[in-house]
């Protein structure tokens, strides 16, 4: 097997594969010829500087060709890529470094301080060289292939190592739940770096015979849905917070190229998968999957979601729930881990350490299992009582822990972060409470409410809740 050979030097060259869209307002088209000439001539330029089957390169770039062509290198030669993000501060690329020892580096020349921070001293290269190249690999479904760190959400981040059936394996939710067409402009937003990002930004597309567009510039809200109708997105794939973020400060209107709207990483509030339908005619399809599975689960194509549902389980893959834990059965997942690096292959199901409980075959995410929150015997969910803060016109975003209560054990804290227009008052936070007691079980209202200007979060938007847990309140 080997991707690059049967996904992209495979597919009609003729066809649009990438569409760059630059920092500098600068705009090219690739087609797959083009995109696999490229990559092969790179994959000659890394053999020539000595890069054997099995070396680890890891990249620092944005969302550019640079990040694609040196992914397709890798992945035709046997490579190992470690994708890193941008964001990433030196003492986390640091951890990367030291954990991967790769042999080189692809770096955009803008973090190049960052990567001297960090303590790099080896061989950097700031664009794709080309030269004559070797075969493409024949490369088995487990020999190693891509390196991704998990969020750090819960603790330091961990190395998880996949192998090539993960390429191969994205075919499952490329059918199943982004679902492009052949000829299609797919929209993954997500930072190069993360689990989702190749993926979803160019793998899955590519497998479908659909085109990748690439954004290199940060998140603004107005020129995202300026960027959607201009460019003519088939399909998109969003971060939750994106996609609140939008609903709260934009305005959304019809965006008719739009066929599919997907999103995964936190689950979706329900008023925000309403405010999109209401403006563009589309319902956002939720997914689940982790850094070590992949995805598991989704909304398919074709049917309407169920607000607040991740989906269902993807076909062929096994999900039970046990005592309100979703867990997976490895061998039915083509997209698993081999495994932590420094670390045995895991053994046994997998326990995904979140609470979901179903509903006629589809699962709701209800949060993390160590995000519950136990007051006076009672068990919250942060995410529906965040759920129903956000439904109030005042909230932006919000992220609910547990505080410590003398008489409770615990009770709800809420930490809110106004849209424009609100200041924070005792009143609005009475209003607020209000508002969750109507909307749920009054006992889960929120007894402490915070407001903040940001929440914490990881370099991929998830809320990182064990700092606001370990954070005073403040009133």
């Amino acid at each position: 097997m080997n991707f690059t050979r049967d996904a992209i030097a495979s597919a009609p060259p003729g066809d649009r594969a990438l569409v760059e869209l630059a920092r500098d307002g600068g705009r090219r088209e690739w087609t797959f010829g083009e995109l696999d000439a490229a990559a092969a001539g790179f994959a000659g330029e890394l053999h020539a500087r000595g890069l054997r089957r099995g070396d680890v390169v890891l990249t620092l770039v944005g969302n550019r060709p640079l990040w694609a062509l040196t992914m397709l290198a890798c992945f035709r030669q046997g490579y190992v890529v470690l994708p890193c993000t941008e964001q990433l501060r030196p003492k986390d690329l640091a951890q990367r470094l030291a954990v991967a020892q790769p042999r080189l580096v692809v770096a955009d020349p803008r973090n190049e301080q960052t990567l001297r921070a960090a303590g790099w001293s080896g061989e950097t290269l700031f664009e794709a060289g080309s030269a004559p190249p070797p075969a493409p690999a024949e490369l088995a479904p487990e020999d190693p292939c891509l390196i991704t760190f998990t969020s750090g959400t819960a603790g330091e981040p961990k190395a998880v190592l996949h192998g090539q059936r993960y390429l191969a394996g994205q075919r499952l939710q490329a059918e199943h739940w982004l679902a492009p067409r052949p000829g299609d402009l797919v929209w993954c937003t997500a930072a190069s770096g993360w689990s989702k990002s190749a993926r979803n930004a160019f793998i899955a597309p590519w497998l479908r015979g659909a085109a990748a567009l690439l954004h290199d510039a940060r998140f603004d809200p107005h020129e995202r849905l300026e960027l959607i109708a201009r460019e003519r997105v088939d399909v998109l794939c969003m971060a939750p917070t994106e996609y609140r973020v939008i609903a709260k400060r934009a305005t959304l209107s019809p965006l008719p190229s739009l066929h599919g709207a997907v999103a995964a990483g936190e689950a979706l509030n329900p008023e925000v998968l309403r405010a999109w339908h209401e403006a563009t005619g589309l319902w956002i399809r939720d997914g689940y999957g982790q850094t070590e599975t992949g995805q598991l689960t989704g909304a398919p194509a074709g049917e309407r979601p169920r607000p607040g549902s991740m989906g269902r389980p993807l076909p062929g893959v096994r999900l039970d729930v046990v005592d309100g834990e979703l867990v997976l059965a490895p061998e039915t997942d083509p997209t698993f881990f081999l495994r932590y690096l420094g670390e045995p292959p895991h053994e046994g199901p997998w326990r995904t350490g979140d609470r979901v409980h179903v509903e006629d075959g589809h699962l709701y995410f209800e949060g993390r299992t160590d995000d519950v929150i136990i007051s006076a015997g009672y068990r919250i969910g942060p995410f529906e009582v965040e759920s129903a803060l956000v439904a109030h016109p005042a909230v932006a975003e919000a992220a609910v822990v547990a505080a410590p209560d003398d008489e409770r054990g615990s009770v709800v804290r809420a930490v809110v972060v106004l849209a424009g227009g609100y200041e924070p008052s005792d009143a609005l936070a009475r209003e607020l409470q209000d508002h969750v007691k109507e909307l749920t079980a009054p006992y889960k209202y929120p007894r402490v409410v915070d407001f903040a200007a940001d929440l914490p979060k990881t370099s991929s938007g998830k809320v990182r809740r064990a700092l606001l847990r370990g954070s005073s309140s403040t009133g």
